[in-house]
């Protein structure tokens, strides 16, 4: 399904970061706290949720259909390296690795830093 605006407008917001790559990504959430846990469960498509990156995420952050941080900025490792690999990237939620759930069905807009909700994860 393509995303459009007014079709963004009526999802779930449910937090906001500082856009460092952009673009829209659809995916599951995969919340993950070490560079071999991301490599150990994210799947093509899947959308990485991580307090940082580092270069031992890069394979990861491949994989993934975008890339959300705790923390940085436009100049961090996550930034940088979502935008050469052309994801969307979006840094400095301060509590994204909290409030996003392992599994939701989410929506990142790279451009304005906005996370939206489609589906909570199932139990």
């Amino acid at each position: 399904m393509v995303m459009t605006e007014k079709s963004i407008k009526d999802k779930k917001l449910i937090l906001e970061g500082i856009p460092a790559s952009p673009g829209l990504a659809e995916g599951r959430a995969k919340v993950v706290f070490s560079a071999l846990e991301a490599l150990e469960k994210i799947s093509d498509g899947d959308i990485l949720i991580t307090p940082m990156t580092d270069p031992d995420y890069v394979i990861a952050m491949m994989k993934s259909a975008g890339v959300i941080t705790n923390f940085g900025g436009i100049l961090c490792h996550a930034a940088i390296v979502s935008r050469e690999l052309g994801k969307p990237c979006i840094v400095g939620t301060k509590v994204a690795t909290e409030v996003i759930k392992e599994g939701e069905r989410i929506l990142m807009d790279g451009t304005t830093g906005k996370i939206y909700l489609l589906e909570e994860s199932r139990p």
